[in-house]
């Protein structure tokens, strides 16, 4: 079995598909505790595979990772995203919450033959450009450390420098990163992360990032040409929504895709009582009770129930609840439960969520569906196992 290290692993999206994928966490941490208080519940009920994690509670700028025994293949981590998501306040390295060097240390230190951390799309923004290349160049070179009181562009043009000289001696990896649409690879969610992969140059591994399998072209075939979405949902015909510019763009399409559907929020729910309308049977599922209150208001209009939903978010202060809501088709809205949301994050359906709605939706909000963190990290494996 491969050894991983997981750092910053929240509610567990990412390790949970990393674990699907075949890996053994020598350690997995964080420092909040409602998190860890989740995981540690799931691990308590004997949930697989967390069941099987070492888990610390703590801040991983203490931690010592000498004490983690053996040689590790893979380290993982998705660092606070809060310095470059679109809805913060995007101080990226002049906010404290920035955990990229300790990304970075860990790397140096464990020096794995593989990593994947990921990160919101917001990390893209050509604001961030500089930065996100200091990043990328320290995680090449991880032993080319910052110089005490030394300034980061300071440090990133040393490492400009190294790199254009060929800089192949010593501890250094092969790095690439792509944004991924979640909704591509089969995730019921139009979820944009950014991932960086890297191998060590030993290895001499060449990959590239895994295919994507689902489309929305697909889709709306599904739902306007041959209309087996609808057959498939037992949605009559007379209950069907008109359709509109998404019709529209259903025509144009030449002929049949050869890609599986995007999935909807209606293939990802369909099977759950409506906490609304069937309070009581709903409460038979763990976390699936109604959060009064939703609002529709221009900007904040829900996921419609026939598409993806649209990403959802943990918020600043509190859940902002226009990523967080449902549309039905007659126009009309309600939160999303913790357990939808679950079943949109594609954690598994006997997970549970420690803390308040607020508090759950704030750790799903914040994850990496499990569904794609597997796909990812399935296809990283693949490589190792070969090399």
């Amino acid at each position: 079995m491969m050894k991983s290290v997981e750092l910053f692993v929240g509610a567990g999206g990412l390790g949970i598909g990393v674990s699907q994928a075949g890996f053994q966490p020598a350690a997995v941490m964080d420092w909040d505790r409602w998190a860890c208080d989740t995981l540690r519940e799931n691990k308590t009920r004997g949930l697989d595979p967390i069941q099987h994690w070492p888990i610390h509670e703590g801040d991983v700028r203490q931690f010592d990772f000498t004490s983690v025994e053996g040689s590790v293949d893979l380290v993982t981590g998705g660092p606070p995203c809060q310095p470059f998501s679109m809805g913060g306040r995007h101080q990226a390295f002049l906010d404290k919450r920035d955990m990229f060097p300790q990304a970075i240390r860990a790397v140096r230190e464990l020096k794995p033959r593989a990593f994947i951390f990921e990160n919101v799309k917001g990390l893209t923004r050509s604001s961030f450009a500089n930065y996100l290349e200091y990043i990328r160049l320290q995680l090449t070179y991880p032993e080319l450390v910052a110089r005490p009181d030394e300034e980061w562009l300071t440090h990133l043009a040393r490492l400009e420098h190294h790199h254009t000289r060929g800089g192949e001696t010593g501890l250094h990896y092969r790095v690439i990163m792509r944004v991924l649409n979640a909704a591509n690879y089969g995730v019921p969610q139009r979820r944009e992360r950014v991932f960086i992969v890297g191998f060590r140059a030993d290895t001499g591994i060449e990959w590239h990032f895994p295919a994507e399998t689902h489309s929305r072209d697909a889709l709306l075939w599904s739902q306007w040409r041959d209309t087996v979405y609808w057959d498939l949902h037992n949605v009559a015909k007379k209950h069907r929504p008109e359709g509109g510019a998404a019709k529209t763009r259903a025509l144009r399409i030449a002929e049949a895709p050869m890609m599986e559907p995007w999935q909807t929020v209606r293939d990802a729910i369909s099977d759950l009582p409506d906490p609304e309308i069937a309070p009581g049977s709903a409460l038979r599922f763990h976390d699936h009770r109604l959060q009064p209150g939703a609002r529709s208001y221009p900007g904040h209009t829900g996921s419609p129930l026939d598409e993806p939903a649209k990403t959802l978010k943990a918020g600043v202060h509190g859940v902002p609840g226009g990523e967080n809501m449902l549309r039905r088709p007659d126009g009309s809205v309600r939160y999303f439960s913790v357990r939808e949301s679950a079943r949109l994050q594609t954690f598994p359906d006997d997970m549970v969520f420690h803390g308040s709605w607020t508090e759950s939706m704030r750790q799903l909000g914040n994850a990496v569906p499990c569904q794609l963190a597997r796909i990812v990290a399935a296809g990283v494996k693949a490589k190792l196992e070969a090399a």
